[in-house]
C-alpha cells in the first residue's frame, strides 16, 4: 500500500474541500492516485460541496438551544440562498451545530481563529510536560506535533468529534450535509452561556449554612 504522507492529505483537501479524515481515506482507498482519489470523494458525494468553496455565503440562520434551562447556545450558520436558509435540512443542520456547542463546549469555530500567544501558551505546556515525563527532546517537536491536533480536536468546533456519531468531525458532517443541501455551508460563530458562569460564588461557613436552614439565621 502506498504511504499517504500529510502534503498528500493536504493538497486533496485544499484541492475538493473534503475533510482530512475524508482525503486520507480517499488517498488510501485509491492507492495514492490524487486524480482517482478525487473522483472517489466526489462519488461519495463528499468532494461536491468542497467545489463551491469559492462562493459566498452570506444567507442563513441563527438557531439556539438551551438545555435544562442552565445551558444556552446560539450559532450562526451561513448558506448562499435564503430559499436554502428556510430548508428543512439546513435548519435542522444548524440546530444540530448549537445542540453539540451546548454538549462539547469548543471555544473556537476553527483553528484560525485560535491567537498566537494562546497557542504558544499551549505548547509551553506540553514541552513542560514533556520535560516533566523525561522523554527525549530530540523528539519533542514531533511528539509536540500530535498533542497540538490534539488541542485543535478539543477547543476548536470544526475539530471535534461530532456527539452524534464520533466516527466523523463536526466540519466532515458539515461537508456531508452540505453536499445533500447543494450549497456552500459554513459555520461564522457562536455564543454559549451557561448559568451562574465566571461568577465567583459566596461560601457561607458551615454553622452559618445551618443556621439558614433552620431559620434561625440572620439574612
Amino acid at each position: 500500500m502506498a504511504e499517504i504522507s500529510a502534503t498528500m492529505v493536504k493538497d486533496l483537501r485544499e484541492k475538493t474541500g473534503a475533510g482530512m479524515m475524508d482525503c486520507k481515506k480517499a488517498l488510501s482507498e485509491t492507492g495514492g492516485d490524487f486524480v482517482k482519489a478525487e473522483e472517489w470523494l466526489r462519488k461519495k458525494g463528499i468532494a461536491k460541496a468542497g467545489s463551491k468553496e469559492g462562493r459566498v455565503a452570506a444567507e442563513g440562520i441563527i438557531a439556539t438551544y438551551v438545555h435544562g434551562g442552565r445551558i444556552g447556545v446560539m450559532v450562526e450558520v451561513n448558506c448562499e440562498t435564503d430559499f436554502v436558509a428556510r430548508n428543512e435540512d439546513f435548519q435542522a443542520l444548524a440546530k444540530d451545530i448549537a445542540m453539540h456547542v451546548a454538549a462539547a463546549s469548543p471555544q473556537y469555530v476553527r483553528r484560525e481563529e485560535i491567537p498566537a500567544d494562546v497557542l504558544e501558551k499551549e505548547k509551553e505546556i506540553q514541552r513542560a510536560q514533556l520535560k516533566e515525563q523525561k522523554k527525549p527532546e530530540a523528539m519533542w517537536d514531533k511528539i509536540l506535533v500530535g498533542k497540538i491536533e490534539k488541542y485543535y480536536e478539543t477547543v476548536c468546533l470544526v475539530d471535534q468529534l461530532w456527539v452524534k456519531d464520533d466516527k466523523k468531525k463536526v466540519g466532515e458532517m458539515v461537508t456531508e450535509r452540505a453536499a445533500k443541501i447543494g450549497e456552500k455551508v459554513s459555520i461564522r460563530r457562536f455564543a454559549r452561556f451557561m448559568v451562574g458562569e465566571g461568577i465567583e460564588k459566596k461560601k457561607d461557613d458551615l454553622a452559618a449554612e445551618v443556621a439558614k436552614t433552620l431559620g434561625t439565621g440572620k439574612a
